[in-house]
């Protein structure tokens, strides 16, 4: 019992220290602001009492925390306005600190009192004023961006975005009238894919797609996250919708094609390939990758017309050699050796100098041509090039 009393003594002897402490530490801030020197120290007074988790809901503290961080705010942007030197980082730090602070300020001030009524002190001049800083956080995201801070770059641009959805901004809408909210959105997805985070590359991906002028790079960026987290399904769906969009562009149309390839859709790869030709039908990529899905869909007919095309234009390209010479020995693979002798031999003939050409264009894939020419120089009798290749594959 007595133990008790005493406890109850020290908490009433403590309790007015503490706020006797909080108030002349509020005072000293205010008389540090009064004076416009060394504002700095007013702000370390007050996150200094907020440490104390008894004072979080005092919004006084905040009040005076946020006039500190503003004059520093106001002196930086001075000199930058004057073209003095400053720390244009510090600038843009106050400037996201200053918002960090208002925001929690506001919600301490929707606080109701004992009755239930909310009266809101500092809402209307606050927001007023920080929606003129407001455009320093979207340009504090790219200059991050350019500094390949790409952590920082983000934290601005969430800044950004989140006034959107903040009740202190809610009288200016600009979740519906701030036409630059797809742009932040933009760089928070280029930021979180330059940081190599999936989760935040995607985070805000939907607002992000609104910037049309770069909707096919952050598809792109989707497209890499949904890879990094191993969900096959959407990373296909962002491929597809990436190709659907933006036909030409050289990232969705290649891995598309080896997403199906991959797992031996070659039907859907057909449907790829001939929707791009329809895009370019001049397009050399295109036409070999088309010859590329006749050839493992067993079409050695249509492969081989299409590798002539590209030779016909480009006699240097390797591979459309190696397919069209590969698509003859696979045609030959189904011809009776005795009933079919001869156009068997006349197949391995067609072969040999696409297979030969290939071996001059690319004499370091001898994995490729050893094999071929083996069976080549053997059906048609070659003795000495076959005795030649034999050295060299074995």
């Amino acid at each position: 019992m007595r133990s008790e009393k005493f406890l109850a003594l020290l908490l009433l002897t403590i309790i007015p220290c503490l706020a006797l402490a909080q108030k002349k530490e509020l005072s000293q801030a205010r008389t540090i602001l009064k004076s416009k020197r060394g504002v700095e120290q007013a702000e370390q007074l007050m996150t200094k009492l907020l440490k104390d988790s008894a004072n979080r809901q005092d919004k006084r503290i905040y009040a005076v925390w946020y006039e500190s961080v503003l004059m520093q705010y106001q002196a930086v942007n001075e000199k930058l306005y004057m073209k003095q030197r400053q720390d244009t980082a510090q600038f843009f730090e106050l400037t996201r600190r200053l918002f960090n602070v208002a925001e929690t300020l506001d919600s301490l001030d929707m606080i109701p009192d004992r009755k239930g009524r909310v009266d809101p002190e500092y809402r209307k001049n606050n927001a007023e004023q920080l929606m003129k800083f407001r455009p320093n956080l979207f340009v504090g995201s790219t200059y991050h961006v350019r500094k390949a801070d790409f952590k920082k770059a983000y934290e601005f641009a969430e800044v950004y975005m989140g006034c959107a959805q903040q009740p202190l901004f809610s009288g200016y809408h600009l979740d519906s009238l701030d036409k630059r909210l797809p742009e932040a959105a933009y760089w928070a997805t280029y930021s979180g894919y330059r940081m190599n985070d999936p989760v935040l590359t995607l985070r805000y991906r939907h607002l992000a797609l609104r910037d049309t002028a770069r909707a096919e790079y952050t598809l792109q960026y989707m497209s890499e996250a949904r890879r990094l987290l191993h969900d096959d399904s959407l990373y296909l769906e962002t491929l597809r919708e990436g190709f659907r969009r933006y036909p030409t562009n050289s990232y969705f149309f290649p891995r598309l094609m080896d997403y199906y390839t991959a797992r031996g859709d070659n039907t859907e790869a057909l449907k790829v390939v001939n929707r791009a030709l329809e895009v370019n039908d001049s397009s050399q990529l295109y036409l070999f990758a088309k010859s590329t899905v006749l050839f493992n869909l067993g079409r050695y007919d249509e492969s081989i017309v299409l590798s002539d095309t590209l030779i016909a234009r480009n006699d240097s390209m390797p591979e459309p050699y190696y397919y069209a010479g590969t698509a003859y020995l696979n045609k030959a693979l189904k011809l009776h050796p005795l009933r079919e002798k001869k156009q068997l031999r006349q197949t391995y003939q067609k072969a040999r100098p696409y297979m030969e050409r290939y071996r001059q264009l690319a004499p370091d894939q001898k994995q490729k041509w050893g094999p071929a020419l083996y069976r080549i120089y053997l059906n048609l009798n070659m003795g000495r090039q076959f005795d030649e290749i034999d050295q060299i594959i074995k």
